[in-house]
């Protein structure tokens, strides 16, 4: 069974109702309902920010433990390597000792590197990080959590799990609303979920899977959300592929 075929199923065993009453959707060849152009093509606008993290090639990507980087220094072979990120999201620099990687684009991690060899070795150096593997088993993790960032998913793990990888839901700017970004089989999909019902046992805990990005609501997430946020009402959590 496909990951958008499981990931349906998985919905609906859960008690998640297909998003028909916002708005008129149509049957996908997933057994879903994918929703009328105009409205796909806003929550596409609205999710493009936190997809692209996750998404190999992307000006957005932010790398992952396990990835594999090409690190060029100009005019410095000796420093120029292919390094895989370890576990923890870090690498070993020659020189300058372990960096954090996961969880920056290679641009910023382009600049730190640059500004670690300034400080102390080469004078203005220029330094490329290319990523030459996407091999991340990794769930990114944004809004209002204590720290955001990419984590390394191991075996099978849940929502709750996740979120506390991050560090836990930041109450001070959080909601309860969380959203999960999911690209299956080719296709983009997104579901909503109540933290305090999870919690409480009121809502099941769902598996997160490796790619996921899960944003946590605040009040700038929720803005830049605020469509999605209106066809996925809480009283009828459903997964939405657009």
């Amino acid at each position: 069974m496909g990951y958008a075929r499981a990931f349906a199923a998985a919905a609906v065993g859960l008690g998640l109702n297909v998003l028909l009453a916002a708005c008129t959707g149509v049957p996908s060849e997933r057994g879903v309902a994918s929703g009328p152009i105009s409205d796909r093509a806003e929550i596409e606008r609205a999710a493009s920010e936190y997809i692209g993290v996750s998404t190999p090639g992307a000006k957005g990507y932010l790398i992952g433990p396990q990835d594999v980087l090409e690190v060029t220094v100009f005019k410095a072979p000796d420093l120029s390597k292919s390094l895989q990120v370890a576990e923890d999201g870090t690498i070993n620099f020659p020189l300058i000792g372990q960096i954090t990687a996961a969880g920056k684009s290679p641009s910023q991690l382009e600049r730190e590197i640059a500004l670690r060899l300034d400080a102390r070795y080469i004078k203005s150096p220029q330094v490329s990080v290319f990523v030459k593997e996407y091999n991340s088993q990794r769930v990114t993790v944004s809004g209002a959590v204590k720290t955001p960032g990419v984590f390394p998913l191991r075996g099978s793990e849940t929502l709750m799990q996740v979120i506390a990888k991050g560090g836990g839901l930041d109450r001070d700017v959080s909601s309860s609303d969380i959203v999960i970004f999911r690209t299956v089989d080719g296709a983009r999909a997104v579901a909503r979920y109540d933290f305090d019902a999870i919690r409480s046992g009121a809502a099941a805990d769902p598996q997160v899977l490796p790619g996921d990005i899960v944003v946590v609501a605040d009040s700038a997430t929720k803005q830049g959300l605020s469509f999605l946020l209106k066809l996925t009402p809480l009283a009828t959590p459903a997964y939405y592929f657009f």
